[in-house]
């Protein structure tokens, strides 16, 4: 595998769960990991425990759903080191119902973070990469949309849309800028907090307790994206728990 260290990394939802995982398995790797999310206090934190173990981190307090927010993440990366090799667009959330029960505030949260975010991510980073005739986008997607199950229709269709998308930008690069997606399953994270349907939050909490995987092993598969040789890219990848349907 290509060395990992020395690369310059900006990770969205950095704050927890998914993103904390990532961003602590990458600056052990030697990375200079650049962190967005929105709860400063969790990234100061967190930045503090990447650099009390040799490591190297900063971060920017931003929220995804802002395109503003992410040109700064991506101009703290480079202002600080120099150049950006990796945009992570981890940052998600989701509420989950049904269809007809017209969540329309919750379908739009989903799409300004889980489709928008990852839009804006891209395009502050895609400048960047071109100037420099090199670069790797990572989105962090999901199982859902890979099976499609009731209640979490709105939920899949933006995870859905991400992966149209990064097909899309696939074809259409000369392969100076990778582009994977990595599908998690269940996952133990803070996942559920966010969700408003009770019952959804119930269901989702004790698949949790039964079924869910560390988010290290999501790490784990971001660094395994990274390093490839630059012209090799790792397309799409899905990594749930053995005993997940």
């Amino acid at each position: 595998m290509q060395s990992i260290k020395g690369k310059v990394i900006a990770i969205t939802g950095a704050s927890s769960g998914i993103g904390k995982a990532i961003a602590l398995e990458l600056a052990k790797k030697g990375a200079k990991v650049v962190l967005g999310a929105r709860r400063t206090k969790q990234l100061q934190q967190l930045v503090e425990e990447i650099k009390n173990t040799g490591g190297e981190a900063i971060f920017a307090q931003i929220d995804v759903k802002y395109k503003a927010d992410l040109v700064r993440l991506i101009n703290t990366a480079v202002d600080k080191f120099g150049t950006l090799d990796v945009i992570i667009n981890n940052a998600g959330v989701s509420q989950l119902s049904r269809i007809d029960e017209l969540d329309t505030d919750g379908w739009e949260e989903m799409i300004d973070i889980n489709l928008k975010g990852v839009l804006y991510g891209m395009a502050a980073a895609i400048p960047v990469f071109k100037q420099q005739r090199s670069g790797h986008i990572i989105n962090i997607i999901s199982t859902s949309g890979i099976k499609i199950v009731p209640m979490q229709g709105v939920y899949a269709g933006t995870k859905n849309a991400v992966r149209t998308i990064a097909e899309a930008f696939r074809q259409e690069s000369d392969g100076t800028i990778r582009i994977t997606g990595i599908s998690p399953g269940v996952v133990k994270t803070d996942f559920a907090d966010s969700i408003k349907n009770q019952e959804m939050k119930t269901i989702i909490t004790r698949n949790m307790e039964n079924l869910a995987i560390s988010p290290n092993a999501i790490a784990k598969a971001v660094s395994y994206a990274i390093g490839q040789p630059k012209n090799v890219e790792v397309g799409d990848i899905v990594i749930r728990p053995s005993k997940q349907n």
